[in-house]
């Protein structure tokens, strides 16, 4: 039976049940929010253990103050039984999208980078969480994963634990040094169990499958590591590198921490993401657009049009030789509103430029004015000569 209050929290549905508490949806009345209310069960009231337990997550998630780890937000008891308020995560968990089969490449890297940043901060607080499964990776309204459930958290450093050394945690998810109840396990047994969970991220298959939970423990702890390539062959040999760096047998060859997971699985993604590029076809835009010119070097300019001189006729008698007739130049038609320009080609493209002068001696089409030709001198003398001897001559001849 569903209660209707705990403490000053309006309960409105049971969202789970698990075997060591269960979890409600909640109005909280002071702030006008939803919350999630965790509840230990009534059966366990009476355990000290499980009270502790129970006690100790609050206070464990109290102390990590992380973006991508789930916060609470109070700790109190009704009628003898514990709970713990956190907040509300309207996005479901992890094990409702992996219903629907392998995820895009995209999602996963964020959520991988996300969970591997939260498990560092828990490490760096010398707690394991030992329980990491999809089941405890919750979404907000935003679609941003956060890590919850601590419920089995260890501290590093104790010398006494409340879960002694049985095996408590998920087979499907376990490290084989978690499997084999080893007392000495560290961060490195949550990143074998992130690397599970991005085997099924990127597959939608467990790494391993039997028929009880203690014989898939026991191939967590024999067996290979799971074959990427026979799951999905189509993805690069990088991502199966990051599977094997996470999901070593030997803990001192996995990912010391979260962020080189993380790390790995990006640059997977990213050669992935470019290989994909590549692969695909041009664009109807790149497939018409007109074939480059070849570049001209940098350090020589375009070479001028060279213009072919026109062959001159040969002169007449009567004239002299740079007089001679000779077919006007073709020019090209100019700009009444612009000085009259050739066709010469400048360096660097064909733009007209002011007529220079031909040199002395050349010829000129009768449109152009012919330049001012200086006399010689000594037509001078002999002129000079000429009309004094004719003055001499006639005061002779009176």
């Amino acid at each position: 039976m569903i209660p209707v209050k705990i403490g000053r929290y309006e309960i409105k549905e049971e969202l789970g049940r698990g075997g060591m508490a269960t979890v409600y949806r909640a109005l909280d009345p002071r702030f006008k929010r939803d919350v999630a209310v965790k509840v230990l069960p009534t059966q366990f009231t009476d355990e000290p253990v499980f009270r502790a337990r129970f006690e100790r997550e609050a206070q464990t998630i109290a102390a990590l103050e992380h973006p991508g780890i789930v916060p609470v937000y109070d700790f109190g008891e009704e009628e003898r039984q514990p709970y713990l308020v956190m907040r509300y995560m309207p996005g479901g968990s992890l094990a409702d999208r992996l219903k629907q089969g392998p995820m895009p490449i995209h999602d996963i890297t964020h959520i991988i980078t996300r969970l591997a940043s939260a498990l560092d901060a828990v490490h760096s607080k010398g707690i394991i969480h030992r329980d990491l499964k999809p089941a405890n990776v919750l979404f907000d309204q935003y679609g941003e994963a956060y890590l919850s459930d601590f419920g089995i958290a260890r501290l590093q450093e104790g010398a006494a634990t409340l879960t002694g050394d049985s095996i408590i945690g998920t087979p499907a998810y376990m490290s084989p040094e978690q499997a084999r109840g080893d007392p000495d396990i560290d961060g490195r047994s949550d990143i074998y169990a992130l690397g599970a969970i991005l085997f099924q991220m990127l597959t939608g298959k467990l790494p391993y499958e039997a028929t009880t939970p203690m014989a898939v423990a026991m191939k967590h702890i024999t067996d290979p590591v799971p074959r990427l390539s026979q799951a999905r062959p189509d993805l690069p040999r990088t991502y199966e590198q990051v599977i094997d760096g996470s999901m070593a047998k030997d803990r001192s060859r996995r990912f010391p921490t979260g962020d080189q997971l993380a790390s790995a699985l990006e640059t997977a993604s990213r050669g992935q993401t470019a290989k994909a590029a590549a692969a695909s076809p041009a664009s109807p835009q790149t497939m018409k657009a007109p074939a480059a010119q070849p570049p001209s070097s940098p350090r020589m300019p375009p070479a001028p049009a060279v213009v072919q001189p026109v062959p001159r006729p040969p002169s007449s008698p009567g004239m002299p030789a740079q007089h001679a007739a000779q077919p006007p130049v073709p020019r090209p038609p100019s700009d009444p509103r612009m000085p009259s320009m050739s066709m010469a080609q400048a360096p660097g493209g064909a733009y007209p430029q002011p007529v220079a002068h031909p040199p002395s001696g050349e010829y000129y089409t009768s449109a152009e004015r012919r330049p001012h030709r200086r006399i010689p001198v000594w037509i001078w003398i002999v002129g000079a000569l000429v009309i004094v001897g004719g003055g001499c001559l006639g005061r002779a001849a009176g």
